[in-house]
């Protein structure tokens, strides 16, 4: 379905005819060699089959050709430091004194260039008075597209290598997820010839950024332009002779429209792939799911209108997912920020990877979530690699019918746990939060026992330290509990005091609120103690049987009930270590 026009000429008159046209004016110059002793390019062939890439692309390279960054460090360096601004003629000859390939070469003029040129935001928005030719660019020291592509073209036809100037469409400043291009090309990049194929880059995307007002460019080098797949480079670039994609099969200008944009971010922190693949999604019954698959140690974020409130974020071993649950009709941008788990400082900040227009039909008002809820709910690789090891649950939702509930772990060497339970509002007090989450350790097992005060839905929150370290717990994770059940009233546990060791247990009464004017069984799992009581109108003494601690306390004419240990035979000191509240009459 292409038209193709073949032109038939005589071999001798078909080199020429091309080099005049890359010699543009003054083609009456020594052939092969302009009269300032450069070589001068060959004439650019056409890209041909062996210039080709598959798409999609197949994961490998984010470049097109193999490339160690670190073997041109000192050339970097230098490129850098060269500073010649009275001729492009000169700052060729000076950034080649370093460089010996072809490769080399090209590598010199695009450091330069990005370092040196910066993009005109002023000439942007009043193109009549701006030059785009290679000399006076050099001396401004700074174009829009067009110029960085031409001096580039014209850098490395000085430097004997073949190159070609690009125009078409990008999806560059401004760009809205989703939108059409008609007209004419707005965008200006490069492709090079090296070692026997065809290969693209983008000068001005290499160079940094613009600010979403326009009015400030700020120079931040970005490797990712530079020799880009091209099955990655068509992501937001689309030239106007569709054989400059390189790509085998060609994308039509409709596909790459509907395409998802991934950014230079999401490649180079090593994501591999979104779904679903295109940018707009509609909700289904109130719900939008996300994924992401990259390499391991990988961390997300995200945000729909600005807040991540309205979702479920689990981390996986290879990404995350996401449920959406927006609690307005309409469209909602939903944003996806991502960074590496053991980042230098540097790198520690979250960086936006990809970007969905979520179109939402209709609300799911039952799938609102507590504000205490922190994203990503659920335990997962950073849990484990935090020593919460083999989650009893490994979902991040937890359904109680009767509002209570068990989870285990397996805890790694040397670590100390905190909980808290938060409901919506404020129906639960910090202090009180805690007593409603009762932990039991049994060698290097620990249970977590929930007892929800009423229904609705909970965040489960996780801390830990290292015992031997004195300072504060870290948050770790949580989890979501729910309970639609509006029987359910569980009273918080009994409040543990600091000679409560983390190895005893409470067997009954588990309830932190005692019956009045009864008869109160109790049963405490406790080793190396000395005696046991229980103190309420009278004193109480356990007695020990088979490592448990029995007996039975009255609750009448008292408030509170507290449990005491005397931890030496030889001391009349006795230790508080539990207290129960009593029902009032």
């Amino acid at each position: 379905g292409t038209q193709v026009t073949v032109e038939i000429h005589h071999e001798d008159t078909s080199p020429q005819l091309f080099k005049r046209h890359s010699l543009g004016k003054g083609s009456q110059r020594l052939r092969g060699h302009d009269n300032k002793g450069f070589q001068r390019a060959e004439a650019p062939r056409p890209p041909g089959a062996k210039d080709l890439h598959a798409y999609p692309w197949d994961k490998s390279s984010l470049k097109s050709m193999p490339v160690d960054l670190q073997q041109f460090e000192k050339l970097d360096a230098y490129a850098l430091k060269v500073n010649v601004k009275n001729s492009v003629e000169e700052l060729v000859k000076a950034l080649l004194k370093q460089a010996r390939t072809d490769l080399e070469k090209v590598r010199a003029i695009w450091m330069w260039i990005c370092h040196h040129i910066e993009y005109d935001v002023v000439g942007y928005h009043n193109k009549s008075q701006l030059s785009s030719k290679p000399r006076d660019v050099l001396q401004m020291g700074k174009s829009i597209c067009e110029g960085y592509a031409e001096l580039f073209e014209h850098m490395c036809s000085l430097a004997g290598i073949q190159c070609k100037k690009l125009s078409g469409h990008a999806k560059g400043h401004g760009y809205k997820t989703g939108q059409t291009f008609t007209g004419d090309s707005d965008h200006a990049w490069n492709a090079v010839y090296l070692e026997g194929r065809w290969h693209l880059l983008d000068s001005t995307w290499g160079s940094g950024s613009v600010d979403d007002s326009f009015t400030k460019f700020t120079y931040r080098y970005n490797e990712f332009y530079f020799l880009t797949h091209p099955a990655l480079f068509i992501n937001n670039h689309f030239p106007d002779n569709s054989n400059w994609q390189l790509l085998k099969p060609t994308l039509t200008l409709k596909e790459f429209e509907n395409n998802m944009l991934h950014n230079s971010n999401f490649y180079t922190l090593g994501l591999l792939a979104t779904h679903p693949e295109t940018p707009i999604i509609q909700t289904v019954n109130g719900k939008a799911s996300v994924s992401v698959h990259c390499r391991p140690g990988t961390l997300f974020m995200f945000k729909l209108k600005g807040t991540d409130e309205h979702g479920l974020m689990t981390l996986k071993k290879h990404g995350m997912k996401l449920d959406i649950y927006p609690q307005k009709t309409g469209s909602h941008k939903l944003e996806i920020f991502a960074k590496p788990s053991k980042a230098e400082a540097s790198d520690d900040v979250y960086k936006c990877v990809v970007e969905y227009v979520v179109e939402c039909g209709s609300v799911d008002k039952d799938m609102r979530f507590p504000k205490d809820l922190h994203q990503p709910v659920g335990p997962s690789w950073f849990s484990e690699r935090q020593g919460f090891l083999r989650p009893s649950h490994r979902e991040p939702v937890l359904h109680t019918n009767d509002g209570r509930c068990s989870l285990t772990f397996t805890l790694g060497k040397d670590i100390s746990v905190l909980t808290s339970l938060h409901g919506d509002g404020s129906s639960l007090a910090e202090d009180m939060g805690r007593r409603h989450v009762l932990q039991i350790h049994r060698g290097n097992q620990i249970e977590l026992k929930v007892h929800l005060p009423h229904a609705g839905s909970f965040v489960l929150k996780i801390y830990s330290k290292k015992k031997s370290d004195p300072g504060n717990y870290d948050y770790v994770f949580n989890y979501l509990i729910r309970c639609l059940n509006t029987e359910v009233k569980w009273p918080a546990f009994p409040q543990s005091y600091s000679k409560w060791l983390q190895d005893y247990e409470i067997l009954e009464p588990l309830s932190g609120l005692l019956p009045a004017n009864r008869n109160v069984q109790f049963k405490l799992k406790m080793h190396g103690i000395a005696k046991v009581l229980v103190q309420a109108e009278d004193t109480h003494a356990l007695t020990q049987n088979r490592g448990c601690w029995e007996g039975t306390c009255n609750t009448s004419g008292c408030r509170e009930v507290f449990v005491l240990v005397h931890e030496n035979a030889n001391h009349s000191f006795y230790s508080h270590v539990l207290k129960y509240e009593v029902e009032t009459q």
